[in-house]
């Protein structure tokens, strides 16, 4: 089980992942985390300074932002994700968010069939805040596709350039599994779970009954999110994110 990481500055415990990522937040006791979706998604940067200034009239601090989620037009070859990343992480490193290092903001970056954008855009944010009322534990966990946790490497990719429902339904369960040890690392139960979102062109039908109602019980209540779009890199073929919470947002 990986170990959390507080954040000394925006009240929240990340799980650390890997370079452009953590593996999920969870806000401190008396906080919440708040999901913001934008109505109109901004080329990444700008969406980047929309966030800065949001956060400013709401009185928030940078270090209170604690996931991004993006759309980009189409996969990325492995090398080019590796390099996209490199400018993105430069710039929250520049805004000091960071912790001894250590990247501590959740994301998702996917890859929707009909995106009308040359570039990634920004989708949605998540910010923690307080909230002395709510009792409920607030958290993100961050997308993941079939991909060995720690890596990003092709050949750590599950079946790699296999898409038969067989191959589908393995990476799914690997990526459940996934979901499932970065929810027990932040130590709340899929009960609490508030959104579960899955991200693949395969359908999804075949996994409800075999794969997802049974890993998930809160499918069984609130149901599971299709998205049409692939996952940020050639050959990962299916992908999910999770969250807990109260507050949502539209910006």
């Amino acid at each position: 089980m990986t170990r959390l990481i507080s954040h000394p500055a925006g009240h929240y415990q990340f799980l650390p992942g890997i370079a452009p990522y953590s593996c999920g937040v969870i806000a401190d006791p008396g906080h919440e985390v708040v999901h913001v979706t934008l109505q109109v998604p901004q080329h990444w940067r700008v969406g980047l300074d929309q966030v800065d200034r949001f956060l400013r009239d709401h009185g928030r601090q940078r270090a209170e932002l604690c996931a991004i989620e993006l759309r980009s037009p189409q996969p990325f070859t492995m090398e080019l994700f590796v390099k996209f990343n490199r400018g993105y992480c430069a710039i929250l490193e520049e805004w000091g968010v960071f912790v001894d290092g250590v990247n501590p903001i959740a994301r998702t970056n996917v890859c929707p069939i009909a995106l009308d954008s040359l570039e990634p855009v920004l989708h949605a944010f998540s910010f923690v805040r307080p909230s002395a009322a709510s009792e409920q534990r607030t958290f993100i966990v961050a997308g993941a596709g079939e991909l060995a946790e720690g890596t990003l490497v092709s050949d750590g990719i599950v079946r790699r350039g296999e898409t038969s429902p067989e191959a589908i339904a393995e990476k799914a369960r690997y990526v459940c599994d996934v979901m499932a040890e970065r929810l027990s690392s932040l130590d709340v139960g899929w009960n609490e779970v508030t959104a579960a979102n899955v991200y693949t062109i395969h359908t999804i039908h075949p996994l409800m009954e075999t794969l997802l109602q049974d890993r998930l019980p809160s499918a069984q209540r609130l149901g599971v999110c299709w998205h049409y779009t692939r996952p940020p890199v050639i050959d990962i073929e299916y992908e999910m994110d999770l969250r807990g919470v109260v507050t949502q947002w539209l910006a």
